[in-house]
């Protein structure tokens, strides 16, 4: 697999960008697996890689699969699949961006606000951040409560118009428009509303506490 990816990532170099987006076709139905990060330093265009930090993840169907909403609120909760699937849908297109630098160009995305979850929720008067849970059982990410509450921050339910798969961090995931795709946690299981804005898993090995593209 690695030497064919250099081998194509090869062909993209040499002929230039036409080939590279012929590449991007070829591979955008594919979800490369690579938790190392190792392909995006080839030149496959503009397709998805696959990242975990934890390996392999379990997957969670539609009874297996519950979202809770706690922390410093006053009405926490838990959602279980269909139960989002319920609730409001905003949908919208945008570009997917990886801080490594691939992206990923019009994306139609598909669930409900962050910030509907939250007014449900009733945050207190304390209340500052917000943590996203992974259920990888490693992995999660902080916003504030603003940032966190913007019309393009989404518990995404689908994306191209069908549900999240698994690869793509499902059947639950946030997706974050303005920011860097390592604040749009994959495998959601938890939001928790916190009274501080503490740095995440990749916030705590020197990304970005914001995460906003371009800064």
């Amino acid at each position: 697999m690695v030497l064919g990816l250099l081998g194509l990532g090869a062909v993209g170099v040499v002929t230039g960008s036409s080939v590279q987006g012929g590449l991007s076709r070829l591979l955008a139905p594919v979800q490369l697996r690579d938790p190392t990060g190792f392909t995006s330093l080839v030149p496959l265009g503009n397709t998805w890689r696959y990242y975990s930090v934890t390996g392999s993840v379990r997957p969670r169907d539609a009874t297996s699969y519950r979202l809770k909403v706690s922390g410093l609120v006053d009405k926490p909760a838990t959602y279980r699949l269909p139960d989002l699937q319920a609730l409001h849908q905003t949908a919208f297109t945008d570009d997917f961006h990886c801080v490594t630098g691939w992206h990923v160009p019009d994306v139609p995305w598909s669930g409900v606000r962050v910030a509907d979850l939250l007014d449900q929720a009733a945050p207190t008067a304390d209340a500052v951040g917000v943590r996203f849970h992974s259920f990888d059982g490693t992995y999660s990410v902080n916003m504030t409560l603003e940032q966190a509450r913007a019309d393009d921050v989404i518990v995404a339910l689908s994306m191209y118009g069908k549900p999240v798969t698994h690869d793509h961090g499902g059947p639950v995931r946030v997706y974050s428009g303005s920011m860097y795709g390592y604040k749009s946690t994959k495998w959601l299981s938890g939001i928790e509303v916190v009274r501080h804005n503490d740095p995440g898993y990749w916030e705590d090995r020197g990304y970005p506490l914001d995460g906003f593209i371009g800064e």
